[in-house]
């Protein structure tokens, strides 16, 4: 065997996941605990400097600067023996509404490596792993990852694309939010559009729960509720627009509730559906992007539609085709990519 080229190969690799894997760990602490908030001024500082900011023991953090600059999440200057957080970089760790919030989807990848033993027995015996039996960091580091990109995204972009419904909106408009989590996209279409009225719909009791507290936060629970159903039952009717936020894959038969909310749309109700962007080819989708949600659909996504009846799993990298295909099962007459970014796939059906 040729030692340099299985260093550069396998042990690069390697030893890149195992880092960062261990500084996931400490980022998690250092947005628990308020470091990354505590430099977002962008000040010098020296470890007791942060210590005494945060209430914290010096000597700790004196150890989880030294990790954060080796991982360039933070700067440090050799002549003072400071440390400093730039402005990218307190954008990036302390601005939950930025596109990508790092701790946000570092809690998501915790959250996945404490669930091994669950998706093992999957493995084993073909069955699921409900929504609900993961550990509450996967619901709370989702919302958290997610919301700033459809801040950023969902109202400047994917809405204008979708043919008159920014003016449906506007004017008054009854909406529906399929799979809504902690009802994150909801209460961000509920703010921004006031004349008109949303539910969010999840089966998952603790997420419905959190949504409700955080539109009373919000100042819009009077007209953004929340219920318990699931996807393929849940109530209403004549909905102007029913939207899926990176959940159709999850659900076990994605054709029986693409099917019912067709028919919970009005005449010319429009489906708004985001997923994980994905080529349709497989071995176009392999690279950095495809390594992140083939994990993630191996360790959550897969599981949570095999815990379903039927169990199809989609899978987090279905593609336009597969997706358009589902569409098209469940009687969407139309279907087109209204819109796309690095992460989401956008696309519009109507009856």
């Amino acid at each position: 065997m040729d030692q340099a080229h299985f260093n550069q190969r396998l042990v690069g690799p390697f030893m890149r996941d195992l880092g960062a894997v261990m500084h996931t760990a400490t980022v998690l602490l250092g947005d628990r605990l308020g470091l990354y908030k505590a430099m977002a001024d962008g000040a010098w500082l020296e470890p007791g400097d942060l210590a005494a900011r945060t209430d914290t023991d010096p000597r700790y953090v004196t150890e989880w600067l030294a990790a954060q600059a080796s991982s360039d999440y933070v700067n440090y200057d050799e002549a003072t023996g400071r440390f400093q957080l730039d402005e990218e970089q307190a954008l990036a760790l302390t601005d939950e509404f930025n596109p990508i919030f790092f701790p946000g989807g570092l809690q998501v990848a915790a959250a996945v490596v404490k669930d091994v033993d669950l998706v093992a027995a999957a493995f084993r015996s073909g069955t699921g792993v409900p929504w609900g039996d993961h550990h509450p960091d996967l619901f709370a580091g989702t919302e958290k990852f997610f919301r700033g990109n459809y801040l950023s995204f969902l109202i400047p972009a994917w809405l204008p694309a979708l043919d008159g419904v920014v003016e449906r909106l506007r004017t008054g408009a009854q909406v529906a939010d399929i799979g809504c989590g902690h009802g994150a996209s909801t209460i961000l279409l509920a703010e921004e559009y006031p004349a008109s009225t949303f539910v969010g719909y999840d089966f998952h009791e603790p997420s419905i729960e959190a949504a409700r507290k955080a539109a009373t936060a919000a100042g819009v629970a009077h007209r953004c509720r929340f219920e318990v159903a699931e996807a393929g039952v849940y109530p209403g009717r004549e909905y102007d627009l029913v939207a899926l936020f990176d959940c159709l894959h999850d659900m076990g038969d994605p054709v029986r509730v693409a099917s019912h909310i067709r028919s919970t749309l009005a005449s010319d109700g429009v489906l708004l559906l985001v997923e994980p962007y994905a080529e349709d080819r497989f071995a176009d989708n392999v690279g950095q992007m495809g390594r992140i949600f083939f994990s993630m659909s191996t360790l959550v996504c897969t599981p949570a539609s095999r815990a379903q009846d039927l169990g199809l799993a989609l899978g987090a990298q279905a593609g336009e085709g597969r997706l358009t295909h589902v569409l098209h099962e469940a009687g969407f007459t139309k279907v087109r990519r209204a819109a796309q970014t690095p992460f989401n796939l956008v696309l519009e059906g109507r009856p």
